[in-house]
Formats: structure tokens, C-alpha cells, sequence
């Protein structure tokens, strides 16, 4: 369906997301058809110890080690389970203590992140590229974001491929997540929200239903 030519695209300027990084993005197309795009923000990952990672994964590896219905020792809540980043820096240890090693540093507030184990104040989480580590659960918030796995998703304003067209989001974006069902979910960005199919984000498990 055409969209006004009256409606003009918008872009928001921010920083590239780790997992945009790794994918050797088009430049972003024009469309008649789409009223706003919606421009990855960056997320940097420093690596502070080079070849420490498989070490990482390996230590703790009886936590990490989760099957689905599994619930953590620590909150019982479900383990794997998805969160994200509350602050705006988190150092990533190779350990659930102080006196571990920091393997990485996350860099992107409201990055989505997938706990898979609990240790005290402590939970091992990953990122959309299996890389994490452990990290405080103070740095952690409960409010939940997804990470946009296609370039210029589009959001339909209802839960059809057919439905109009608000926005569109580049690869990369890091968008609220709202109501989903078992195919589409709603996402929020930019001031911006629509519906787009689950299986075009990462940040949500694909049998989760949420109202």
C-alpha cells in the first residue's frame, strides 16, 4: 500500500550496533512507500583480553548449560530468558565475582541480552552473536527491547504483511517491545510503532506470547 508522498522520512543519528557490524549493510534505499526510517544506533563492544573468549565460555560451563523449563537458583524465574541492558556501560567478566578477569565491555544501553545463568548478584548473558559473559544484575533491567535482523523492516500498523506501512527500520535498531502474538509483535522506535513478524528480531523466543 503507498504511503502519502506528503509523509517525509526521518532519520535518527545515533551510534552502530555490535551485531549491525557484522553485516555488510546496503546503504539505505528510498522508498515511496515508507513514511520514516529508523537508523541504527551503535553498540561498541571492547575487547579488553584477546583470545580469552573460548576461555569464558568454558569456565562456568555446567551453569551455562541450560535446558528450556529450567528456572534460576537464584530469581526462579525462567532460564534462558531475555532482558536488557539498563546501563550504559557494563563491564562483561569471565566469572560471577569482582575478581574475575573483564573480557568485554557492553556499550549500548537497552541492548537486548539473554540470560542463561544465575549465580548470586551475578547472570551469565549473551548477546545476539552468542557472545556475553557474566555480568551484576544491577546493570540489568527487566524492561524488554529486540534487535532488528533485517534492513528496513517494515512496521505494518496492524499484524499483516498487507496492513499500511508507518516505518521502517534499519538493521540493527534496537526497538521497545510491546504485545505479541504467536508470528508478530508490536515494536516501538523513534517515536514510531507498528507490527512486524517475530521472526525478523532477536530478543524474543518464538513460542513467547505476550499481551
Amino acid at each position: 500500500m503507498l504511503i502519502s508522498p506528503a509523509l517525509a522520512s526521518v532519520y535518527l543519528k545515533g551510534m552502530v550496533s555490535h551485531a549491525a557490524t557484522r553485516h555488510k549493510n546496503p546503504a539505505p534505499q528510498k522508498s515511496k512507500q515508507i513514511s520514516m526510517t529508523v537508523q541504527a544506533a551503535p553498540m561498541i563492544i571492547t575487547k579488553l583480553q584477546s583470545a580469552v573468549l573460548a576461555l569464558a565460555l568454558v569456565a562456568f560451563a555446567p551453569h551455562a548449560a541450560v535446558q528450556a523449563g529450567e528456572t534460576g537458583s537464584v530469581t526462579h524465574l525462567p532460564l534462558p530468558r531475555f532482558v536488557s541492558m539498563k546501563a550504559s556501560e557494563g563491564n562483561v567478566r569471565r566469572g560471577p565475582s569482582l575478581s574475575h578477569r573483564i573480557d568485554w565491555v557492553f556499550k549500548r544501553r537497552d541492548m537486548p541480552l539473554r540470560i542463561t545463568a544465575e549465580h548470586g548478584h551475578w547472570r551469565r548473558v549473551e548477546d545476539r552473536d552468542g557472545m556475553g559473559g557474566w555480568v551484576h544484575y544491577s546493570l540489568l533491567s527487566g524492561t524488554r527491547t529486540v534487535l532488528v535482523e533485517q534492513d528496513m523492516l517494515p512496521l505494518h500498523v496492524r499484524p499483516d504483511p498487507n496492513a499500511p506501512v508507518t516505518a521502517a527500520l534499519e538493521i540493527g535498531v534496537v526497538a521497545r517491545l510491546g504485545d505479541c502474538g504467536t508470528e508478530w509483535c508490536e515494536l516501538r522506535s523513534g517515536g514510531y510503532k507498528g507490527w512486524a513478524p517475530k521472526a525478523r528480531v532477536w530478543g524474543v523466543a518464538a513460542h513467547e506470547i505476550r499481551e
